[in-house]
């Protein structure tokens, strides 16, 4: 019966060697197939990550409103004027000889909350200050200033030059609220006004009773 000849020495620690490379790179090979998944995880992630600027934005709305209620909360059209819904008068006015009939409110009041109209305030001071100041409002101009003030493009709508103004609406929904903005500037002459947004989905202008710009 023949045997094979039994490496020593040298040889046999060459053997050994060669073993030994061989199973590190199988063990390589399987740690390639796991960093896969791993690369795909924080590609997943990546595309989950929020829209450039959305993280400011996030983080201005939230210092402009500071002084807010929280989120939530009825219209403020729904809420009475006074104790009972009756009619406030200023020191030394004479109350009225007729019964007191309160009138209801339309416009964006009988939709936006407290935090809303909050907000809205808020926001038509910052942005009216800023357009004030940009003599020939165009589209352009205006996109640029009110990305400065931290509204991102996402967030700009209807940017169209009429005459000598120009006039856009801002997206101010956060949190469940229904805020948004028509703005027209005109240098000196700038206004905003609140108007309502659906409270989810795609940014329209809703009609709620308010004047037409």
């Amino acid at each position: 019966m023949t045997h094979a000849p039994t490496l020593s020495g040298p040889l046999a620690r060459c053997g050994r060697a060669l073993t030994v490379a061989a199973i590190a790179s199988l063990a390589l090979a399987g740690c390639g197939g796991q960093d896969g998944p791993g690369r795909g995880s924080d590609s997943k992630a990546g595309a989950t990550s929020p829209p450039a600027g959305q993280a400011a934005f996030a983080a201005m709305l939230d210092a402009v409103t500071r002084p807010c209620p929280p989120p939530g909360g009825s219209p403020v059209g729904s809420q009475p004027a006074g104790p009972q819904g009756q009619q406030s008068l200023a020191p030394g006015e004479t109350p009225p000889t007729e019964p007191f009939e309160p009138v209801a409110p339309t416009g964006p009041v009988t939709v936006l909350n407290a935090r809303d109209w909050c907000a809205s305030v808020q926001h038509e001071q910052r942005v009216i200050e800023a357009l004030q100041k940009v003599s020939r409002p165009t589209p352009t101009s205006v996109r640029k200033t009110l990305n400065r003030l931290g509204y991102i493009d996402a967030r700009i709508h209807d940017l169209v030059q009429d005459g000598a103004i120009t006039r856009f609406h801002l997206d101010l929904r956060e949190s469940g609220g229904r805020l948004c903005e028509r703005g027209t500037a005109a240098g000196e002459a700038t206004e905003m006004t609140p108007c309502v947004a659906p409270a989810t989905g795609a940014f329209t202008v809703e009609t709620t009773g308010e004047p037409s710009s």
